[in-house]
Parts: structure tokens; sequence; C-alpha cells
């Protein structure tokens, strides 16, 4: 099946084309394939897939596939990465008959366990979003469709900060004719300059915003109106802040459920925080400092103390006050006065699929380990993970099913389940007919 998707979008005339002024006698094509069906299916370290390829599946390809073969194949790929991306992404745009109105973009990064990172220009320490501060890094931008189709991906340092990657990641797009649409990010790419560069081509945005520390979204927040109901756990009210050309839309969205949750949390952390303090009221010298400081430090906790002229911590009750009207609210900005306030939050809840994109890059994919330490193979491995991502996700799209429901990724399967595996062959075997037409 995964072949006959495999051309049926076109990919393998991509490969094609880009091949077609070398001169290589190793099956390249096939081995990106190869390589790309072993993400999907039962995902492992290039040297494996040899194996693999020999014992366990069978691939349609002539010549047995070596594991220089993987590797050739990956350089390749590299070198005619931006060509191909805008070819595979236009061909299933086209066959898919996708809306390109709407682009949701963010980032994730993936760690290296080693203790050195040599001459990479990617791998770097930075804020790990797996809580691995202690690892390298690189960070791994992906740009996808409404409907969950991967449109790009990029791979950038691991201490890049996320705001400084929307300009790059605009220019790139702008160059495939994907200027003029509404670009959805979360609070990391929020800030002026990205506001502007978002608006470049024609392009418009919905951002996320921070409650706290910015003047004018806590103006937005603190303006007076009713909230809008619009679902059963979503109420949504609009205002305007500024004067002029600095005059911004805000959206305030409000969930009853989720306010009723916060509640509980900061009602739970407020009974620790006094139990905390009653324990640092008895310590003294090296002992009371270490725990002050890191209650002060404490991510959930800090935020709700004031030190007093003599050291000694209290909670603050105006800071408890200040984060109650924050309970179950979140604030979005848009630019484009077109979309209806429903339409913008709506749109902003789907950047879902994006966070639902890279647990399957990796999980289902295995996007880590990652079995290489050069810049130019990371960036391979990377790419070969999205072509496996796209037919991923059109499967899904063209079947209305979970990749996971169809029982295809070994990893994934109890050995239990073998009837459970036959009755899902019957709708394999449907599904492949359906993509050979």
């Amino acid at each position: 099946m995964l072949k006959a998707l495999w051309e049926r979008i076109g990919i393998d005339t991509c490969l094609a084309e880009a091949l077609s002024d070398r001169s290589f006698s190793a099956p390249i094509d096939d081995a990106i394939f190869a390589v790309v069906a072993n993400r999907a299916l039962a995902p492992a370290s290039k040297l494996a897939i040899e194996d693999w390829a020999e014992h366990d599946v069978e691939l349609d390809i002539p010549d047995p596939l070596q594991v220089q073969h993987c590797y050739r194949g990956m350089d390749f790929l590299l070198e005619h990465e931006e060509a191909i991306q805008k070819k595979v992404f236009w061909a299933t745009a086209h066959l898919l008959n996708l809306t390109v109105d709407l682009i949701f973009f963010d980032t994730t990064n993936t760690y290296f366990e080693m203790d050195e990172t040599g001459d990479s220009e990617l791998l770097a320490f930075g804020k790990s979003k797996h809580k691995r501060d202690d690892c390298p890094q690189v960070t791994i931008g992906l740009a996808v469709t409404r409907e969950g189709i991967p449109v790009r991906c990029w791979v950038l340092p691991g201490n890049q900060n996320d705001a400084k990657c929307v300009t790059q990641v605009q220019a790139d797009l702008n160059a495939w004719k994907l200027g003029n649409v509404v670009w959805a990010m979360d609070r990391g790419m929020t800030s002026d300059a990205n506001r502007q560069t978002l608006q470049r081509a024609g392009g418009q945005y919905i951002l996320g915003e921070k409650l706290k520390g910015v003047h004018l979204n806590e103006q937005a927040l603190n303006r007076g109106g009713r909230f809008k109901p619009i679902r059963a756990n979503l109420h949504i009210k609009e205002v305007y802040v500024g004067e002029g050309t600095g005059r911004r839309r805000f959206i305030i969205a409000y969930n009853p459920e989720q306010a009723e949750h916060d509640k509980k949390i900061r009602e739970r952390n407020l009974q620790r925080l006094e139990a905390e303090l009653a324990t640092l009221g008895k310590q003294t010298g090296r002992t009371f400092n270490k725990t002050k400081y890191a209650l002060l430090a404490h991510q959930s906790l800090g935020k709700y103390l004031r030190e007093l002229k003599s050291g000694q911590l209290r909670i603050d009750r105006a800071k408890v006050r200040q984060y109650e009207k924050l309970d179950g609210k979140y604030l979005l900005s848009t630019s484009d006065k077109s979309l209806s306030a429903e339409d913008v939050v709506l749109g902003y809840k789907q950047l879902i699929e994006v966070e639902r994109a890279f647990r399957t890059l990796k999980s289902t994919l295995a996007l880590r380990p990652v079995y290489h330490i050069k810049d130019d193979r990371i960036r391979s491995h990377v790419m070969l993970c999205w072509l496996a991502l796209l037919l991923v996700r059109v499967v899904e799209l063209e079947t209305a099913m979970t990749w996971l429901a169809f029982g295809f990724c070994k990893n994934t399967i109890p050995r239990k389940s073998r009837c459970a595996l036959r009755l899902r062959g019957i709708e394999i075997f449907v599904v492949c007919l359906h993509f050979r037409g």
C-alpha cells in the first residue's frame, strides 16, 4: 500500500526527475523508499534496514538493498531537499484538493545522548522541551495544513530561540507562493518583529499571546464586556487595544471546565505552599536559605510568594487574586479583520494538528534516537521522517482512521492481538485496492 501511495502522490516521479542528470548505478530511489517505509512500519537504524528489507518485508525492489544504498540515498535527498519537498507537497495538495489558506507552524527539539558536539552547527545546548538540558539537541520546525498534511520541515540549531526561526520559515514558503495565507503560531513565536514578518506578501496571523508580563495583553484582559458562548466549554470576547496604526485586535477565550480545573490546582498548590512555609519557619542558617531559594525558584509555587525585608517569605494574596482572574482563559491576537472571532478561536485550536504530527514523528515514526552525528545526515534523517509522516497522514485523511488503528507498526501492537490483526488484513487489502484505483 505504501508503494502504491508513493507512486500515486508522485514521489517516485519527483525523485526520477532529480536523478535524471545523474548516473547512479545504485538503486537510490528504491533505497529512499525502503528507508521511508521502514520509518512507517518498523523504525530501525539504517544498518538494520538491510536485514529488514531482506527478511521481513517484500518491497518490490529488483536488486538487494545494501546499507551503503541507504546512506547514498540520504546524501542525494539532502542535495535536492527543497526541490523535492516543494514538488511532493504541491503534488499532494493537488491530488487531495487541499485548502492551503491556513498554515500551522510550531517547533520541537530532539536531544542526543553524547558528551561532545564536535564542530556541529546544529547540535547545541539549549532549553529542552524534554527536560534534558544536559544533552545537546537540534530544533525541528514543522508547518502543516488545516488537514494535518505536513507542508515542509526545517532543522535548526538547538540553541535557537523559537521566535528567531519565523523569518526563515516565512521567506522559504513565500518562495513557494504561500505568502498570502493565515499563519497560526503559539506564544513562543510572539514578537513585534514576527508580526511584521508574517504580514509580508499579504499574509496574516493568529498568534497565542502571553497572559502576563506584556502591558498591551494585560490591557486586553482587563477590558470589560460579556463573553459570548459558542460551544459548551468555549466562551469568547473580542476587544481592541491601542490607537491608530498600533491598534490591535484580541480575542479572549474562556473555558469554564478549565477554569474549575485551574482553581483546584491553585488551591492544592497553596495548601502545599503553606506547609512548606511552616517548615521553613522552623529552619535556620544554610538549611533556611537553601529551602527559601528553592521555593522562590519553584515553577508552580514561586509565583505566589513575596519576600519581606526580614528575609521571610509570605504568600502574596494580591498575586493570587491576579491569577484567579486568568483561570480558564487564553488570549489570541490576529491581524485578519475579515475573520470572525469564532473562526479565529477555532482556527487556533487546530494548532493541535502540529502537536499531533510531532507526537507521530517521535513515537510511531521514532524520530529519536537519531543514529547520526553529522549535520547533513541529521537533516536527511528528519526529511525521511517527514516523507513517512506525509504518507501516514494521507492514509489517515483518506480512510478516516488512525495509523495505529490499522496495526501496521509492529512496535505498537501486542502479540496477543492475532485475531485483530487478521481482521485488519481485510481492511488493509481494501485500502490497497482504493489506492491503486
